[in-house]
């Protein structure tokens, strides 16, 4: 069977592009479906983090950069000052999933904001994207201007938050395993590998035995 990989992220959550790589690596060769969920950290009216501030810059300097260059892995903290809401970009994945592109449009933002500095709270930008992993750019940008998924944003939200009680980002819920922060790639395939044993003995009948008078 299938094992079933829900991953919380913010696109504006270094942790959560740090995090795609080792899991890309671990679900190589694996029988399994990822399903990306919107979480946002700071939802409009809260006011998003300035780049230039203190917090942004401590963290980054004490966690993000050393974690990054112990992953080989690219990114900068980008000049977008105050950071951009996000509520578009998860209307815009809303889109792009009833479309079959929302792992690709996901990990395209993802890297836009971290490697390339765009704005991702910007329309024009988003259509941008949305182009670059093969969405109608028109329809997208139609979508988002007439907030078409909007009421399936905020019950994605309500879902995060109160159903599945996520409080930070990223989280990974594979199988019946919710694993919080970035893992490595041995960590996750250990859980898939655990996940995917639990199903497999699942599906054994109980109780089954041949008889004096046969099966």
């Amino acid at each position: 069977m299938t094992v079933k990989i829900k991953v919380y992220s913010d696109y504006v959550c270094p942790f959560c592009f740090l995090a795609e790589a080792p899991l890309e690596e671990a679900i190589k060769g694996k029988d399994v479906d990822i399903e990306w969920m919107p979480f946002e950290l700071r939802p409009y009216p809260n006011e998003t983090l300035r780049p230039e501030g203190d917090y942004l810059q401590r963290t980054w300097k004490q966690s993000v950069y050393p974690m990054a260059d112990r992953m080989g892995i690219k990114i900068v903290l980008p000049n977008v000052s105050p950071q951009p809401y996000t509520h578009l970009a998860f209307e815009g994945f809303q889109y792009a999933k009833e479309k079959g592109r929302g792992n690709e449009y996901n990990i395209r933002l993802l890297r836009a904001f971290f490697q390339e500095e765009q704005d991702i709270g910007n329309m024009d930008v988003l259509t941008k994207l949305a182009g670059e992993v093969g969405l109608d750019v028109q329809a997208y940008r139609t979508a988002l201007e007439n907030r078409t998924f909007r009421e399936e944003h905020q019950k994605a939200l309500q879902h995060a938050y109160t159903e599945a009680n996520i409080s930070a980002v990223p989280t990974f819920i594979i199988g019946d395993t919710v694993a919080a922060g970035i893992h490595s790639k041995e960590n996750l395939e250990r859980i898939i590998n655990e996940e995917k044993s639990k199903q497999n003995s699942s599906e054994i009948p109980e109780g089954l035995a041949c008889g004096m008078d046969g099966c």
